[in-house]
């Protein structure tokens, strides 16, 4: 009786402590919030450079969570998408564009939670988007980076979309002329290492602002971002006309980015009808 006791003894309490140890593991991977089924997450990854990232002011709209829209945070935990979401310059970073897109995505899936993947790095040129490549501005591997985090978000929910807005920094001659081959090189690397051939790929245009006309590296660069869904199967652009920088000549402002947050949602949604 004796020896019985200590091994029902022995067995709750093995019963316990894997119950213990799945709580933490539930608690480090969702950061107090419910996670939905797998099915019922759709997840999509923010990617390029600073206007991705956002870097205007946070304003108090800014920072009302909404229960459908997460985003996955630098230590890889699940919390409510509230500006700013990207890490990648902290003493910089402001409103993107990636919460205004998420909170429309959930409003036009009833029923389904949003997750977003925050991958940004600001003044990244297109090469430090490759398999080993180092970004001394945010002492990061933008690609490895992006890819690693992805992989342990899907984890959780469904890859229902990349977004990508980059380019100011390939802007110059000798790299302008080169961008689209690198642009689709990169579609493609994304789609195959996620092992997502279909997932849509939608750009936003690069800020216009009148303060600084293009120049002609920059309208190679627009032309390759415009052409892409004309060069590739699923992909989408978004027009940046009548936004607005923060004084910089170089960054949307506020209100600007959530604007482009409504336009990226607007391109997807078309995209997802046909």
């Amino acid at each position: 009786m004796t020896i019985l006791r200590a091994t029902l003894t022995t067995i709750l309490m093995l019963m316990f402590a894997g119950s213990f140890a799945h709580a933490q593991q539930s608690q480090l991977n969702h950061k107090d919030v419910s996670l939905p089924p797998k099915e019922k997450f759709y997840l999509y990854l923010l990617v390029g450079q600073s206007n991705m990232a956002g870097r205007d002011t946070v304003e108090e709209q800014d920072t009302v969570p909404n229960p459908r829209v997460l985003t996955f945070t630098k230590d890889e935990t699940w919390v409510p998408a509230v500006d700013p979401i990207h890490f990648d310059k902290p003493k910089a970073v402001g409103v993107g564009l990636g919460r205004t897109f998420g909170i429309d995505m959930a409003e036009a899936h009833p029923g389904v939670t949003i997750g977003l993947i925050p991958c940004a790095a600001g003044g990244s040129p297109i090469d430090t988007w490759k398999p080993g490549a180092f970004h001394e501005q945010t002492n990061s591997h933008p690609w490895d980076d992006a890819i690693a985090r992805a992989k342990k978000a899907m984890q959780f929910g469904v890859l229902k979309g990349i977004l990508w807005h980059q380019g100011e920094g390939d802007s110059s001659p000798g790299k302008s002329n080169v961008y689209s081959e690198k642009l689709q090189d990169l579609v493609t690397r994304f789609r195959t290492e996620l092992d997502a051939p279909d997932v849509p790929f939608i750009v936003g245009q690069l800020g216009n602002f009148p303060e600084k006309p293009w120049s002609s590296a920059k309208k190679e660069v627009d032309l390759a971002l415009r052409s892409l869904p004309e060069q590739m199967p699923h992909c989408g652009f978004v027009s940046s006309e009548g936004l607005t920088d923060r004084g910089d000549s170089l960054h949307f402002d506020s209100k600007s980015c959530r604007e482009f947050g409504h336009r990226y949602a607007k391109v997807y949604l078309e995209m997802e009808k046909k």
